[in-house]
Parts: C-alpha cells; sequence; structure tokens
C-alpha cells in the first residue's frame, strides 16, 4: 500500500481536477467538536457574558462565570447546545467553504480571495442551517441567569418555540449569518495572504516550497486575530438573543433597534465588549479549522 502523503496543503500549488469530497463532513464535525471542547466554549461564554453585560470588567466577568460553577460554569452552554451547532456548522463550513473555495481557484482567483469566497460560502451556509438557534440557546444559557430564570434551557426553548414558533429560536439569525459570513471571510482570506507573505519572505516570491506546520499556525493566528474587526456585529447578535430584562429594552429586537439600544446605552465603547477573549476564540477556530483542516483534507485526500 502506496504511504499517505500528509504534507500540508499549498494554496498557491497548481489545482486539478476533484471530485466533491463528502468526506470533508465528517472531517469539519470532528475538528469543531474538539475546538469547541476544549478552548472553544471556555471563550464563547466570557465573550457572551461581556457581550450581555455590557459594564462588568474581564475580571468582574470571570468572577461570575465561576460563581455559576466553578471551571464547569466556562463550559455553560457546552451539553447540548454547543455540541449540536459544533457538529453541524463544523460540518456544513469545511464542505462548502473547500468546495467554494475550490471553485473560486479554478475560476482564477488569487488564495486571498478564493479564501475569502469560501470562507463568505461556508459562514452564510452554517448560520442558516444549525447555527441561528444553537447561537440562540447558548446565549439564553448564559444571561438567564441574569434575569433570575430558574428554567432550564430546553423549557425555555420549548415555551418560545410555542409562543413564537421557528422565528422565535432562530432570533438574531440575520446577524448571526452577518457575523458568520465576515467572520470566515475574513479568517480564510487573511490566513491564506498572511500564509502566502510568510512562504514569500522565507523562500521568495513564486517559490514551490510547501508551508510547514508552523507556518499555518502562525498564519491561521494572524487571520483569527484581525477577523475580529467586526466585533460590533458579535456584541448586537448577543443583545438580540439576549435574555435580559431591563426598563427600555426594546422587545423582538432588529439589527436596528438593537445598535440603537447598544449606543444609548453604552456609547461606541459598548460595541468592543468581549473583544479580547473573542481575539483569543477566533485565533483558536482559525487554527482548528482552517490549519489543522488543510492538513487533515491533505491526510486523507480530500482536497
Amino acid at each position: 500500500m502506496a504511504p499517505i502523503d500528509s504534507t500540508p496543503v499549498d494554496p498557491n500549488a497548481p489545482l486539478q481536477k476533484k471530485p466533491i469530497s463528502y468526506k470533508n463532513l465528517l472531517l469539519g464535525a470532528s475538528l469543531n467538536m474538539f475546538e469547541v471542547s476544549t478552548l472553544g466554549q471556555p471563550f464563547e461564554v466570557i465573550k457572551t457574558q461581556l457581550a450581555a453585560n455590557r459594564g462588568q470588567s474581564l475580571v468582574t466577568a470571570l468572577k461570575n462565570i465561576y460563581a455559576r460553577g466553578g471551571l464547569l460554569g466556562f463550559y455553560q452552554g457546552l451539553i447540548p447546545w454547543a455540541w449540536i451547532e459544533a457538529s453541524t456548522k463544523g460540518a456544513v463550513l469545511l464542505f462548502t467553504a473547500s468546495e467554494f473555495e475550490y471553485r473560486a481557484r479554478v475560476a482564477g482567483a488569487s488564495p486571498f480571495l478564493g479564501g475569502i469566497a469560501g470562507g463568505m460560502g461556508g459562514g452564510i451556509a452554517q448560520a442558516y442551517t444549525t447555527m441561528g438557534f444553537c447561537t440562540f440557546m447558548k446565549t439564553v444559557e448564559v444571561t438567564r441567569h441574569k434575569s433570575g430564570a430558574k428554567e432550564s434551557t430546553l423549557k425555555i426553548a420549548g415555551e418560545i418555540l410555542k409562543k413564537e414558533g421557528i422565528a422565535g429560536i432562530n432570533k438574531g439569525v440575520n446577524a448571526v449569518a452577518l457575523r458568520q459570513c465576515t467572520n470566515w471571510a475574513s479568517r480564510f482570506g487573511i490566513t491564506r495572504f498572511a500564509q502566502e507573505s510568510i512562504i514569500n519572505a522565507r523562500y521568495g516570491k513564486g517559490n514551490e516550497h510547501r508551508a510547514t506546520a508552523i507556518d499555518k499556525a502562525l498564519a491561521s493566528a494572524i487571520g483569527g486575530a484581525l477577523s475580529c474587526w467586526n466585533q460590533p456585529i458579535e456584541v448586537i447578535r448577543v443583545e438580540m438573543q439576549s435574555q435580559v430584562k431591563a426598563v427600555g429594552r426594546p422587545e423582538n429586537m432588529t439589527i436596528a433597534t438593537a445598535t440603537k439600544y447598544i449606543y444609548e446605552n453604552n456609547g461606541m465603547k459598548g460595541f468592543y465588549r468581549g473583544a479580547l477573549p473573542r481575539i483569543g476564540l477566533g485565533m483558536w477556530q482559525t487554527l482548528c479549522m482552517v490549519a489543522l483542516g488543510d492538513y487533515f483534507r491533505a491526510f486523507f485526500g480530500t482536497n
């Protein structure tokens, strides 16, 4: 049996015709489950806590999360909502992004533009499949404590579904789609650009050397960190899905009304609450889904 070529993918390598690989569905789900079950969910909980409670400092947010359940408080909402989201959105992301990026490259796009096309396609697809209601329920899990709710999130989900239907548990899905589209377009695009720049700086432009694992990890960290420019969208999304009850807070928020409410109560700085943990989350997600995704797609021959 011939050995498997586990060399990481070179985004600048000549493109060859390939069949659609449905193995990327399983690979994407597995990578995203690993991501969220390790560092992903703690970063997500901290980010959501700060975005929903914009008057808290990072230290106060960490204390409040710990008070809810010790170290397990940082994994609040992992089971079942984050696992449902991770297993489905990871599959959709890697499969869709891989196909969009490949088709864009075949059409003549650069690695940077191909990465943007793949990220946009994958981000939008995952938002409108399962991420809408999963992010809503994860936000409910974190923010229901501030409103004094004692019910389980499953009971809350049932009540919302009965009262408002599918639209109720998909509240904020358009903000999620906007966030995911810009998130993964930035992550894939900036990562590809950074990786190409690293290769050119190390070996010279036009050199055919493949990127090393360290090159990919560094490029992914850069892409993940810089993709957090859209933090205001994330704060708006959290506010739309929050269970916090406050005087003057509009019911059934839209992106426009949520934006107005945040600005009136917290000013411009309110849109950047939770930016630091989100940078950490972005770096970790991009490392898992782009760098490790490239590696394992090459390993299993699913590029």
